[in-house]
């Protein structure tokens, strides 16, 4: 039992970028997909898939992005936890490292960025920094 499942994928991605993992493994979810979503397409992952498990569960197949031979992901941290729930106004939506990294936020309209956010002039649940 996980009590924070964006906590644990963000773990795996973690452990296996400091490994030098070519892929890692996580049970599926509909938010973590969304949370992969905004990676892949911010270029900080190559792919990520969904596939069966032998007892019937999704499985996320994330492929790690290196260049070169150093991680694209020097840094990410959760910041939103279950117990101390951080929310932003969109005004108030932080910039990381100025620019170089990403804030994904968790908005009435879905998952995105902050470069999004501030673009649909949305704020929302700040869940992790990418850099």
């Amino acid at each position: 039992m996980v009590n924070d499942p964006l906590g644990d994928l963000l773990t795996r991605i973690r452990n296996g970028q400091m490994a030098r993992l070519t892929a890692v493994s996580s049970p599926a979810s509909k938010h973590r997909i969304s949370v992969l979503e905004v990676l892949k397409r911010e270029g900080y992952i190559r792919d990520y898939s969904v596939s069966k498990k032998d007892n019937g569960a999704d499985e996320l197949n994330v492929e790690l992005k290196y260049s070169e031979g150093q991680p694209v992901i020097r840094n990410i941290a959760r910041i939103s936890r279950p117990g101390r729930r951080v929310y932003s106004k969109v005004a108030e939506v932080p910039r990381v490292y100025n620019g170089l990294g990403i804030s994904i936020l968790s908005t009435s309209r879905g998952v995105m960025s902050d470069k999004e956010a501030r673009e649909a002039h949305v704020g929302g649940e700040l869940l992790c920094r990418v850099f």
